[in-house]
């Protein structure tokens, strides 16, 4: 198969308030080298898909305000393929832009839309999957997701559930998709991992423009048809102006609620590449290196005593004694330092919101 139809488009908006406070409004995760290995979490994504396809079919959507990040951190980019949202409209618009973007440029091409920041710890494994998924959808009017085999009835991810049947001999990880379900509870989680026949929903989605922009038009017309006026000022001065008035008038939707849970002709890849969508501080824990007392430590001056299980991110100089702590994590950051159980770190996002609302937009 062809490279040349293969397109990327890495969505970079979020601010990623589950890991303040190193992730800031200012300089979210993405642009972050949150594992401590010289590389930026977008910079990584960016590397892995130039095995896939050239440069010059990557775009990244952002917001407006991270373009410039964008661009310093992947100089190989131009300023037409990054994507500038004026506002956060969650990731149906998102796709939509990219898809009249993409069209322009060649209407035969077949996608892949990925977040900036998950980690992929068997990268090989990972451009093998991509590799087979555009192969199917290059041969199929299906929109397909990878599902990640679940290692713990986890309720910070979404869930597929796939029907039994093999659809192709060669392909066995291949399943037709029956549901979707959003972060469930834990017992109900647990009841998924039992049942064996659900996966985690990865956020990551392959398809061919002419697939997914039917499925827009189907499905999501009130979306695409706004995007559809746009046609004949994409990659000319006037998208700017065009995207700003879109995005004002454009409903917030996500692309599973809005398209994957309604299409009856959604796909799953069952894989297992290594896969984690580091949303919190526990996900980063679970793959960084440990101590023997199962300490997550990053810094040259820590000292531990009595400390099991916890998760230290420090300025690297800085000298921190800590002692009698158990299952938190502690976290400084410029003029900001966090504790919080690592039981109760989903709080973390209402922290943030009360910050704003007692200190200002300084802290966050």
């Amino acid at each position: 198969m062809e490279k040349k139809n293969n397109y990327c488009v890495i969505m970079a908006g979020g601010v990623g308030a589950r890991f303040w406070p190193m992730s800031k409004t200012s300089r979210p995760k993405q642009f972050i080298d949150i594992l401590g290995v010289g590389r930026t979490l977008i910079r990584m994504t960016f590397e892995r898909f130039t095995r896939i396809c050239p440069v010059e079919n990557i775009y990244v959507v952002t917001n407006e305000i991270y373009e410039d990040l964008v661009l310093e951190q992947l100089p190989e980019l131009n300023k037409n393929q990054v994507l500038c949202e004026p506002s956060r409209r969650n990731t149906a618009p998102c796709v939509a832009y990219a898809n009249y973007k993409i069209k322009q440029a060649n209407p035969d091409a077949l996608v892949v839309v990925a977040p900036s920041d998950h980690i992929i710890l068997k990268e090989d494994e990972f451009v093998r999957n991509i590799q087979t998924a555009l192969q199917i959808v290059s041969e199929n009017n299906w929109l397909l997701t990878l599902g990640i085999q679940p290692s713990r009835p986890d309720t910070g991810y979404g869930y597929i559930q796939f029907t039994e049947e093999t659809i192709n001999p060669e392909i066995p990880e291949l399943h037709k998709v029956k549901t979707f379900t959003e972060k469930p509870n834990l017992e109900i989680a647990e009841s998924f991992l039992a049942s064996g026949d659900f996966l985690w929903n990865s956020g990551i989605f392959i398809w061919s423009l002419k697939s997914i922009m039917s499925a827009f038009s189907n499905l999501l017309e009130e979306v695409d048809s706004l995007f559809a006026e746009g046609v004949g000022k994409y990659n000319t001065p006037e998208e700017a102006d065009f995207i700003k008035n879109t995005y004002a008038v454009c409903k917030n939707i996500s692309i599973d609620y809005g398209i994957m849970e309604k299409a009856d002709n959604v796909h799953v890849l069952s894989v297992d590449f290594g896969w984690s969508d580091l949303g919190t501080w526990g996900s980063l824990y679970t793959i960084r290196n440990k101590d023997r007392n199962q300490n997550a430590v990053v810094g040259n001056n820590v000292l531990l005593y009595d400390t099991k299980n916890c998760i230290v991110n420090m300025p690297q100089d800085k000298l921190v004694v800590l002692q009698g702590l158990q299952d938190y994590i502690v976290v400084e950051d410029d003029s900001t330092l966090l504790i919080c159980r690592k039981e109760d770190e989903q709080q973390i996002r209402q922290f943030v919101a009360d910050i704003k609302v007692e200190k200002g937009d300084k802290y966050v």
